[in-house]
């Protein structure tokens, strides 16, 4: 019989238990992707989070915006996670904190949660979700209620304020909605449209080599 030393069957079960947490979370559509701290408190500053507010923090994972906004600056707060082992966390953290009366945790998707109660609204979510999440925020929120993201725009809304290097953007509601860009189409060898009916009537096109266009044999 073969002896498994006890220190390989806890390396074991933290890399087991670690790789769940950062990747087979995924399968709930919720990857573990924490903001850093400078900029969860960057966040927060630009949002001007106070003790009238009411914060939902959507896809809370581990609380580092929620905690903060409710036991530093007061406010109330409300996370919102669905992967069930950040969700258990969350509880768990609510149960110690002196502001756990303050502090409601739910574990839902984010895009069935009500939001009408909320004055600053925080995400950290990709692009996709993001766009989701547009007409949700202008059909539920508030005149007056703050919408953070970090990393990623709300395409098609003009922020308020911003810090670029962190990429944290502060956006209001009624949101003040701008032109997205279109996306750029190519041609059939990557030019822009119009380009290769250009370089036939003219020669080639600025950067593209002469006879790399060639009629296809017949």
């Amino acid at each position: 019989m073969v002896t498994v030393p006890w220190y390989s069957v806890v390396i074991f079960a933290g890399v087991g238990f670690t790789s769940y947490f950062i990747f087979a979370s995924f399968l709930y559509g919720a990857g573990y992707q924490p903001a850093p701290p400078r900029v969860a408190r960057r966040m927060l500053q630009l949002a001007k989070v106070g003790s009238g507010d009411e914060v939902f923090d959507l896809g809370a994972g581990t609380g580092g915006l929620l905690f903060q906004a409710v036991e530093v600056l007061g406010a109330r707060g409300t996370g919102v996670e669905v992967e069930p082992i950040r969700y258990l966390y969350l509880r768990y953290r609510r149960r110690r904190s002196p502001a756990r009366d303050r502090i409601h945790i739910l574990r839902k998707d984010l895009f069935t949660v009500d939001l009408t109660n909320a004055t600053v609204v925080l995400a950290f979510l990709w692009p996709g979700a993001m766009r989701r999440l547009k007409e949700k925020l202008k059909k539920e929120l508030r005149p007056g209620t703050r919408v953070v993201s970090y990393y990623h725009r709300i395409t098609g809304w003009k922020t308020l304020e911003e810090d670029a290097p962190l990429r944290v953007f502060v956006y209001g509601i009624p949101p003040v909605e701008e032109p997205e860009e279109p996306p750029r189409r190519s041609g059939p060898i990557g030019l822009a449209p119009g380009a290769l009916a250009a370089e036939i009537r003219t020669g080639p096109a600025e950067g593209v080599a002469a006879g790399a266009v060639t009629p296809a044999p017949r």
